[in-house]
């Protein structure tokens, strides 16, 4: 099966999800509580976070983006670093790109983050990279992958600066940028041939 981690992945994210829906002790155990980790050394909070979400909605949006760029991504991956580096690139991903959240909230206890959006931005961008001329589909409106992702940074730049809502932008950034990291250190040549087809626009 070509994208078993990425199945995997899923599976376990949703189960989790929706057992923390009904269980409000397990979502308060597993959620980014910064001031846990300093006080109580919960650093399994920094991994455990991306895998509850906030209401089906964003369980779904997360989930539902996963399965169609993982699965693009994925045998990429597994062909160079195997199952467990693909693995462990996801789920370093939560941890990443959280880490800037949890420096700048780590006394405030008022601050929870939740959700695999960090991650999932990761495998998003790593494809871009890839195929960025290919079309994704943004609210049934075909959007060019790359100029989708130079909207998304600029939008979580913005709104993060903002902080007037209650979406962890700084995560979608420092997950993006992480992805985007890992893939060139993973596949070097994946940097020239991502500007040959930047220079190149075959939309499809």
């Amino acid at each position: 099966m070509q994208s078993i981690v990425t199945y995997l992945l899923i599976g376990v994210t949703v189960l989790v999800s929706w057992q923390a829906f009904n269980n409000r002790a397990l979502l308060e155990r597993l959620i980014l509580w910064p001031p846990a980790i300093q006080r109580y050394k919960q650093y399994d909070r920094l991994l455990t976070h991306g895998f509850i979400h906030a209401d089906t909605t964003h369980l779904l949006f997360n989930m539902i983006t996963l399965f169609f760029f993982g699965r693009a991504i994925e045998p990429v991956f597994v062909d160079r670093i195997g199952m467990v580096g693909y693995a462990a690139f996801y789920l370093s991903a939560i941890v990443i790109a959280i880490m800037p959240t949890w420096f700048r909230h780590q006394n405030d206890s008022h601050y929870r983050s939740l959700g695999a959006s960090g991650a999932v931005s990761a495998v998003l961008f790593s494809y871009v990279l890839f195929a960025p001329w290919s079309l994704i589909f943004v609210f049934f409106i075909p959007v060019p992958a790359i100029v989708y992702a130079v909207l998304y940074i600029g939008y979580s730049i913005w709104m993060d600066r903002r902080g007037t809502d209650n979406v962890n932008h700084s995560a979608h950034l420092w997950g993006a940028v992480y992805g985007m990291l890992f893939t060139v250190m993973m596949e070097p040549r994946v940097a020239s041939t991502f500007l040959a087809r930047l220079a190149s626009p075959s939309f499809g």
